[in-house]
């Protein structure tokens, strides 16, 4: 058994990366496209060689747009949204190709025994900050979205592997003094910088006139969203200048709103054994997946079969 850290991964990130970064060329004996499989499984084996980890968590995104966030900010996720169902909820826009390798995925995973979860009404950022705070040990949550650089925390061991910038060998190993060299505020300020700053990729709009450079800044001199909309009701003085005190004040509960949206749930309840068993919970259904998908060759030899 490996003294290892715990992995944590942002499923739908890593599967939606190898699928768009490696070819359609890449097919299963019946001809459909398997890269997003192909490219997670070879991911998994390079986290593996790489980290020696104690325990592998796939968190899934159950609903990828929450109600109760998009209650609070409509635009949020709103560009991803390619259809409003009957129910109400949303379907994500998602390539054709794409829906069944990653249901393929699911089925895989489950039939290997490795652990997957999700809680019905949140995101997988909020299962990776939630299960992040179960774990007694270090864990590495390994994500492409820069948001869960909100959850590096050195008393508690977590870092964030993150996936950006070409091939493995560059993605940054984060820890906090990694976050401030690389984005100059704290992991803890780094919800505060976003949504001052704004995050397009989320429909999150920021507060009009307020770049990185000065919400970094404000952070440095205020700590926090709250101490800068507390000393915007006070005198002027760099870098708070009149102009920004005007913005913030007029923006104000907006950005309480988006903090709310873009913080990251930690307290959700969800059944959690990382280990990685020595054995599938069933070996047919390994076998079928692999055998349906052709992925003999990409499946790692320390996969539970």
């Amino acid at each position: 058994m490996s003294n290892g850290p715990v992995l944590l991964l942002d499923s739908a990130s890593l599967y939606y990366r190898s699928f768009y970064a490696l070819p359609d060329s890449m097919k299963a004996p019946d001809g459909r496209p398997h890269q997003a499989l192909r490219g997670f499984l070879s991911m998994l084996n390079a986290f593996h060689e790489q980290f020696s980890p104690s325990g592998i968590v796939a968190c899934w995104d159950f609903d990828w747009r929450p109600q109760w966030r998009v209650d609070l900010m409509p635009t949020y996720k709103a560009h991803r949204v390619a259809q409003e169902l009957s129910d109400g909820s949303w379907l994500e826009e998602e390539p054709d190709e794409l829906t069944p390798q990653a249901m393929a995925l699911a089925d895989l995973l489950d039939a290997a025994g490795i652990a997957r979860i999700g809680v019905d009404d949140y995101e997988a950022d909020d299962v990776l900050a939630s299960a992040a705070a179960r774990i007694d040990g270090p864990c590495i949550v390994v994500s492409g979205d820069r948001d869960l650089v909100q959850l590096v925390d050195d008393a508690a061991k977590t870092r964030v592997f993150l996936a950006i910038n070409g091939g493995m060998a560059k993605w940054p190993l984060l820890d906090e003094q990694g976050v401030i060299d690389r984005y100059g505020v704290r992991a803890d300020q780094y919800v505060d910088l976003a949504i001052m700053r704004g995050d397009p990729s989320d429909g999150i709009p920021g507060v009009p006139g307020i770049g990185e450079k000065t919400a970094s800044a404000l952070l440095k001199e205020y700590a926090s969203l709250e101490g800068i909309l507390t000393a915007a009701g006070g005198p002027p003085k760099s870098p708070l200048t009149a102009r920004i005190q005007g913005l913030l004040i007029e923006h104000a509960a907006a950005a309480r709103t988006a903090q709310t949206v873009a913080t990251a749930v930690r307290t959700l309840e969800c059944e959690l054994d990382p280990t990685i068993p020595d054995q599938a919970a069933d070996s047919r259904r390994v076998t079928a997946i692999i055998e349906e998908w052709g992925l003999q060759r990409f499946v790692p030899d320390w996969f539970p079969r």
